[in-house]
């Protein structure tokens, strides 16, 4: 399992940070979208907590972006470089 510690987390953490200042939303309102408290965004966002897939999709939703835009390295191909 990656640390949290590990660069590409913490730019996936950053990207999560700067999903939801994009989105206008404070931690507290992304939470209510959530239906979880305020702690779970601040925790997650600060690498106190660890963001499965599904979460990260969560706030991906939430934040109105791709999961792609979440996670450093998973950039959209076109479609002509689909295997």
């Amino acid at each position: 399992m990656v640390s949290t510690l590990d660069e590409r987390y913490q730019a996936f953490l950053a990207n999560l940070r700067a999903a939801r200042a994009r989105s206008g939303l404070t931690q507290s309102e992304a939470a209510q979208a959530l239906r979880r408290p305020q702690s779970f965004v601040s925790r997650s966002e600060n690498g106190e907590r660890r963001v499965d897939i599904v979460e990260a999709s969560d706030f991906a939703a939430v934040y109105g972006c791709r999961l792609s835009d979440l996670v450093p390295g998973c950039e959209r191909r076109d479609a002509d470089e689909r295997v």
